[in-house]
């Protein structure tokens, strides 16, 4: 089995965030307390707890673009990276980047988009043909 990735960070409203990851982007609920609550981030361990998010800035260049640092996100096949582009395009949520395509016809060709969750957490979603793509030189 694979091993999972486990994030931990702030946010400052648990209903909100209940909404936006479970609702929105699908996120199974699990354990929860009156000061945080665990989400299944497709197959890993996000904990959101009360407190003061952390501090972005655009300061990663991709191309000509700056996106926010630091980020976190998910790794997709294309079908679910397109259905979750849907349904945040659904949800009325505001792009950082719009869903595009990177690196077209290249090695690592991919889809992204960036968004940040209710509370400025920026997130990257990438959408792959092949997951295999992930590393190519």
């Amino acid at each position: 089995m694979p091993s999972l990735f486990h994030l931990a960070f702030h946010v400052t409203d648990l209903d909100v965030a209940r909404r936006f990851y479970g609702a929105v982007l699908g996120c199974r609920e699990g354990r929860s307390t009156a000061t945080w609550v665990d989400f299944d981030f497709d197959g890993h361990q996000l904990s959101l707890h009360l407190g003061e998010p952390f501090k972005t800035e655009r300061t990663g260049r991709v191309g000509d673009q700056l996106v926010p640092m630091p980020h976190f996100g998910l790794v997709l096949e294309l079908p679910a990276w397109r259905a979750m582009a849907d349904r945040l395009q659904a949800a009325g949520t505001e792009f950082v980047l719009p869903p595009q395509l990177r690196y077209p016809g290249e090695p690592g060709e991919q889809w992204t988009m960036f968004f940040c969750d209710p509370f400025g957490n920026p997130l990257e979603v990438k959408g792959f043909a092949s997951l295999e793509g992930l590393y190519a030189t």
